[in-house]
């Protein structure tokens, strides 16, 4: 059996992932899966329906076709989440990761945490990093496009691209948009979900139609936001240090190389007693961690969305992910209609029409 305070499961899929935020001794929420995707599905079919984005489901399956899966090829699902450094409230984006998390109490007190995937800003383009607010929230906007967005799709040769969108399913806006306090920046659906993961904003962040539905209810002004740039993911859990690898975006250079920076993610936890005396929600630790650099530095060289232990005498990622049950994938593809801004039908109906499992 695999050690089950590492999250390796196989439950049932659902949406908009929430978790009741972890007891101390662990960062970590959610499960990493294994299916077989069937007939006709592909990776992208595959990773909405688990709530992930494009490059989540790509850099876990590397060598898996993303468009002609082989019908029993194992996909792994990495729906496993170091959660982003302290405070632990509100919302906090980690632009590398293209992933959203809410931080918030229910009316009882009981502290969540929600995660979505998010599209980021293309090349050329990005969003700002620091602390804002939710501003107001709009229901089927409009979207008159800025001037800046007009004069770049004319030198890409898109002479007819529209100056107005009106409210509807064919909006770049989506049907539900989020203000946050960042000048022209928004969470909002979009009306190409497939995009959902990759780079396809001007700074915006880009949710599929079906989590914007499930966040948009949850939103009002003055609800804390944080957008950081953290390619290098570390947490703890029964024991382990796990480190994830997102690829550094361009926009947001670097004072170091890669290796370096991970070692800085990682020196709060390799010096006796600092982490109990960081910021509150970081669980305390006595010891410092052994590292096995061998396999940080695998982790260095390549994208790593499943959390992977570094320290020493762990056990190695390869034999945890053999010992996780193959399940098959038994849904449909989404199909073209699905490829607008109004929530599949698909997505109201199964197992995953509860966004809100226990952890």
């Amino acid at each position: 059996m695999l050690p089950a305070a590492l999250g390796f499961s196989a439950p049932a899929p659902l949406l908009a992932a929430t978790f009741d935020m972890p007891h101390a001794g662990t960062t970590i929420v959610g499960e990493i899966r294994r299916v077989t995707p069937g007939e006709d599905n592909t990776l992208l079919d595959i990773a909405r329906h688990y709530d992930l984005g494009y490059h989540e489901i790509t850099w876990a399956n590397p060598d898996v076709d993303p468009w002609v899966p082989a019908a029993d090829t194992p996909i792994v699902i990495p729906t496993q989440f170091i959660l982003p450094p302290p405070p632990w409230q509100g919302i906090v984006v980690n632009i590398p990761q293209r992933r959203l998390y809410y931080f918030y109490s229910e009316p009882e007190g009981r502290a969540r945490v929600m995660t979505l995937p998010v599209s980021i800003a293309r090349e050329g383009w990005s969003t700002p990093l620091g602390d804002t607010t939710v501003i107001a929230k709009y229901k089927d906007p409009a979207w008159f496009v800025p001037k800046s967005i007009r004069e770049e799709q004319l030198r890409e040769g898109e002479i007819d691209f529209p100056t107005y969108f009106p409210p509807g399913p064919d909006n770049p806006m989506g049907m539900l948009a989020i203000k946050i306090g960042f000048d022209g920046i928004f969470i909002h659906g979009t009306n190409r979900p497939w995009g959902v993961g990759m780079r396809t904003s001007h700074g915006c962040l880009h949710l599929y139609p079906e989590d914007a539905q499930t966040l948009f209810p949850l939103m009002k002004p003055g609800i804390p936001v944080r957008v950081i740039n953290n390619p290098f993911m570390v947490g703890i859990d029964a024991g382990q240090l796990l480190v994830t690898h997102y690829s550094a975006v361009a926009e947001y250079p670097a004072a170091s190389d890669p290796l370096t920076q991970a070692i800085t993610a990682l020196e709060p936890y390799l010096v006796a007693g600092i982490v109990s005396e960081m910021a509150p929600g970081y669980p305390g630790t006595s010891e410092p961690f052994d590292i096995d650099w061998n396999r940080l530095q695998s982790v260095v060289d390549t994208n790593v969305v499943v959390p992977t232990a570094v320290n020493l005498g762990a056990p190695s990622p390869a034999q945890l992910l053999q010992e996780i049950e193959v399940q098959p994938y038994t849904q449909q593809p989404y199909g073209l209609d699905a490829n607008n801004a109004a929530p599949p039908e698909r997505a109201s109906a199964e197992s995953r029409s509860n966004p809100r499992p226990n952890n």
